[in-house]
């Protein structure tokens, strides 16, 4: 359960990224790069959950879900990597960056629905195997999610950086944004194996599981029949 909370607050964080300049989530961004020059855009371009913003992730732009990577520029912009540009989102985005990170947008919120769903269910964890089962089989339903949403933010942000690099602009990943997204899927990956684990537990309620009671008295039982067989055959 603590780690399950562990990531769900991380997840939280990546979340909120560019709703507030409070730290950290105001060093919670998933690209840093240098945008001077580009039509309609800041000198310098930090991409969060739910909008472009500038330095230290003010001035940031209209928060939108599903946000296009391409927001920071208008459309048919010059001086933007052209790998980067494309016919998407009023022709400011590629056709990879747009369904890449759309789908991990997506892929995020979807996770957080099932770790929500998970925490709740966590509290009937310790009181049977059942419990443990129930909150296992949905923790590993928000792992797969989430797996899909950090790859895929993965890989979107990691194609924009190497991009703008080679265009010969100054970029790089956002370490918070990318320490707390993996490390809630780290967290989770924990929590779901324990909850695995405790559905293994032998015994249930300092009770012996009922299987191991009955290897018990099947064993107990052949002895008594082997004793009173002796007895039979040497009064």
């Amino acid at each position: 359960m603590i780690f399950l909370t562990g990531s769900l607050v991380m997840l939280w964080f990546v979340i909120l990224s560019g709703l507030t300049a409070t730290s950290p989530l105001s060093q919670t961004y998933f690209l840093r790069a240098d945008t001077h020059g580009i039509t309609n855009s800041r000198p310098i371009s930090q991409w969060t959950y739910f909008s472009v913003c500038g330095d230290g992730n003010t001035d940031c732009g209209p928060k939108y879900p599903a946000l296009p990577a391409g927001y920071a520029w208008s459309g048919s912009p010059s001086g933007a990597p052209a790998e980067l540009v494309g016919d998407y989102g009023g022709g400011t985005t590629s056709f990879s960056c747009w369904y890449m990170w759309r789908f991990g947008w997506v892929f995020f919120l979807i996770a957080l629905f099932f770790e929500v769903v998970a925490f709740f269910s966590s509290f009937l964890a310790p009181c049977s195997r059942l419990g443990s089962a129930i909150s296992g089989l949905i923790a590993l339903s928000a792992l797969v999610f989430l797996t899909i949403a950090v790859s895929l933010m993965t890989a979107t942000f990691v194609k924009m950086r190497n991009a703008f690099l080679a265009d010969g602009r100054d970029a790089s990943l956002g370490r918070y944004a990318f320490g707390f997204s993996w490390g809630a899927w780290a967290a989770l990956l924990i929590s779901t194996v324990l909850f695995c684990l405790g559905r293994r537990s032998t015994k249930e309620d300092g009770a012996p599981r009922r299987t191991w009671g009955r290897r018990r008295a099947s064993t107990r039982s052949q002895k008594s029949y082997e004793g009173r067989r002796v007895k039979e055959e040497y009064p």
